[in-house]
């Protein structure tokens, strides 16, 4: 895979990403404690303070992206299945696009 096919990968998963909490924050029947797992994620992002400062090239960008990974499959987790199921259709993410993690919540 040649870098800029590896970059539109990475921005599409993103995109999709980015719609599918946008949806959960929204959505009446997601649990609380997911949306509030959720806006901790993008607090974080935002924020100055880190485990990795931000100044230090590449390290600092791969701790926020792990952290909010984490989180996120975190929030996921606390959503009912359904739910989770109806949100991913709705964010444009297909079975096909599911990763290994992901293969487990979905059966």
């Amino acid at each position: 895979m040649t870098r800029l096919a590896l970059l539109v990968a990475l921005w599409s998963r993103f995109k999709n990403e980015a719609r599918m909490v946008w949806g959960m924050l929204r959505d009446p029947g997601a649990p609380t404690v997911a949306k509030v797992i959720a806006i901790v994620a993008l607090l974080y992002i935002i924020s100055p303070v880190d485990l990795v400062s931000d100044a230090i090239p590449v390290l600092g960008w791969i701790d926020d992206g792990l952290v909010l990974t984490g989180l996120l499959w975190l929030a996921y987790r606390f959503l009912p299945a359904e739910l989770y199921e109806a949100l991913r259709r709705r964010a444009g993410i297909h079975n096909d696009n599911v990763i290994e993690g992901e293969a487990e919540r979905v059966a």
